[in-house]
């Protein structure tokens, strides 16, 4: 007996297909051309890249989704369109405009993604002679067509969804997402392209998302860098039959966790699958003044590359961790700190517990997932981080990017 298709992910919620095809621009002969398209137009939200060097798709799609409607979101892969002066802003432009015309509508009305090689023009022949079959090919259960067709060092698709009542009405939220490399927090650090059937107005839509990719994607570093393309983007089609969605309506922050969860989901999936990971940690920073404090010794921590190498080589060396403290910029007293490894206390007021704590640390850091505590003294304050060890691998990924994509 066949079995049934299922829709999942960005086709989840109602109101939505996808697709992906292999257009030519990447060498590998995977598929490179992602598509998701809206029955009718949608209301739009996005996050961008906060780095000052932006592709055309993010200045394009940061443009359009203030407007009314969208209809579409095209993604290419194996090729950031980045860097290239006029004509990678005419090439950009010129991929919507033909999609549209086969939509039948406004350009205006279709965002735009890039990733891979910065520096390279398009392959502008094969990526509008695929736009036909690419449209062709989407239906109600292309999720993860399009999902392979967003990935570059990927090692495996990444998709989600989740469904709540609200209002009385079944609310669908799914999503899809790539990236393991350049990611660090400035806004969505990667691409994500979330879909609901909610029915949300505009300024509720844009709230949800940012408050999700703070908690979760801006809350996710595996080496520093962010891109000159990361793109987050969620798109409601309002096919739920719920009551408008607005931020000052009771069912908001129903809305919000159920957001929420996609991202986590696909946050998840993002750090197990960073370029080279051995070993995932989840930074957890307490008794700080503020959650802003917080989050800049955990993000210390998380991007120190001592600590992430120590962690790979299972060192115990919980110095680099205070060295990283001290170098987060924000006010603390060494007299006041406690570290954690899992359950096992390795630091006590600045000063560590000696070599019987650090061999049972190391077993802690011998794990695939571990907890990082640090206890800062100072307040009541809280936040919480996910990033990754560095490892050879890594190395080895990014020191042949270029010529593998």
């Amino acid at each position: 007996m066949a079995r049934k298709k299922m829709a999942e992910g960005i086709t989840f919620p109602k109101g939505f297909s996808a697709g992906g095809v292999f257009s030519g621009v990447k060498k590998n002969g995977k598929p490179d051309l992602a598509l998701i398209l809206c029955e009718s137009e949608c209301v739009a939200a996005g996050v961008f890249t906060t780095n000052q060097i932006k592709a055309p798709a993010v200045r394009i799609s940061q443009r359009r989704v203030r407007g009314s409607g969208v209809r579409a979101v095209i993604v290419n892969s194996g090729n950031a369109n980045a860097c290239n002066g006029e004509q990678g802003e005419r090439d950009a432009l010129q991929i919507s405009e033909k999609l549209s015309g086969i939509l039948g509508c406004d350009p205006r009305k279709i965002l735009m993604a890039s990733t891979g090689v910065i520096g390279r023009p398009l392959n502008m022949k094969a990526i509008l002679s695929s736009l036909p079959n690419l449209v062709a090919g989407t239906d109600p259960f292309g999720n993860e067509a399009c999902a392979q067709a967003i990935m570059t060092t990927d090692t495996r698709s990444k998709s989600a969804q989740a469904e709540a009542t609200i209002n009385g009405h079944t609310v669908r939220v799914g999503g899809i997402a790539k990236g393991v490399g350049m990611i660090h927090p400035q806004m969505a650090t990667l691409l994500v392209f979330l879909t609901t059937d909610a029915c949300v107005e505009k300024a509720a839509l844009r709230s949800a998302l940012g408050q999700a990719s703070d908690r979760t994607f801006n809350a996710l570093t595996v080496d520093g860098d962010t891109s000159t393309n990361d793109t987050a983007l969620i798109l409601a089609s309002g096919q739920a039959g719920n009551g408008r969605i607005s931020r000052n309506s009771s069912d908001f922050e129903a809305f919000c966790a159920l957001v929420q969860s996609v991202c986590e989901s696909l946050r998840d999936q993002l750090v197990r699958d960073g370029e080279g990971v051995t070993k995932i940690i989840r930074i957890q920073v307490s008794g700080a003044r503020s959650r802003g404090d917080a989050r800049k010794v955990a993000q210390s921590i998380s991007r120190s590359l001592l600590v992430k190498t120590a962690f790979f080589g299972e060192d115990v060396n919980w110095g680099r961790i205070m060295v990283a403290i001290g170098n987060s910029g924000v006010r603390v007293f060494e007299e006041r700190i406690d570290i954690f490894m899992g359950p096992v206390a390795l630091v006590h007021k600045g000063v560590g517990l000696g070599p019987l704590q650090e061999e049972k640390a190391l077993e802690v850091m011998k794990g695939k997932e571990i907890t990082l505590r640090v206890m800062l003294g100072l307040g009541s304050m809280e936040a919480e981080y996910w990033t990754t060890d560095l490892s050879l691998d890594y190395v080895r990924i990014n020191a042949g990017y270029k010529g593998r994509t």
